[in-house]
């Protein structure tokens, strides 16, 4: 049952890390329900109750730094509320029309579209579009790293 088990939790894994490139897969969450699903199919016979705890916390960390970043990439560089916004609904028309390519020219587009209906100069909302970008890549990489981290935890916790 631990192979098993063992499989459905790095399948959860690959899939969750696809979700700090694709918004609409749930990195974290899929990355601690892999870890829920083989205590489950072991009997939490390794993995402590503060273990889920803490991997729920790193997991709720993942999506503040998410939320964070862009807001924060749009701020710096002048940004308001219209270029936040305007980068998620970009994120999700990008990639609609323009399928994994849309996760970096979707968020981009949509601020600077955000800011131009805020009445911003052209160069402005450009600057702003690229602050968000920043942003957004930042926190992706962030993301990633808060990920690997919970995954490298997991495999102490069974292995050391």
């Amino acid at each position: 049952m631990h192979v098993f088990a063992m499989i459905l939790a790095v399948l959860f894994f690959i899939v969750g890390l696809a979700g700090s490139f694709l918004p609409v897969i749930p990195g974290a969450i899929l990355i601690w329900l892999g870890m829920l699903v083989y205590g489950i199919l072991t009997k939490f016979a390794t993995l402590s109750t503060a273990f889920f705890i803490g991997q729920a916390l790193a997991a709720a960390l993942v999506y503040i730094v998410d939320y964070l970043a862009g807001a924060y990439g749009a701020k710096r560089y002048g940004g308001s509320r219209y270029s936040v916004y305007g980068s998620i609904i970009g994120t999700i028309v990008g990639i609609i029309l323009l399928g994994p390519a849309g996760i970096i020219f979707g968020p981009f587009a949509g601020a600077i579209i955000g800011e131009l209906l805020n009445q911003k100069p052209p160069d402005i909302a450009f600057k702003i579009g690229v602050g968000t970008l920043l942003g957004l890549l930042s926190g992706t990489i962030i993301k990633l790293a808060i990920q690997f981290i919970m995954i490298m935890w997991f495999f102490w916790a069974l292995y050391y």
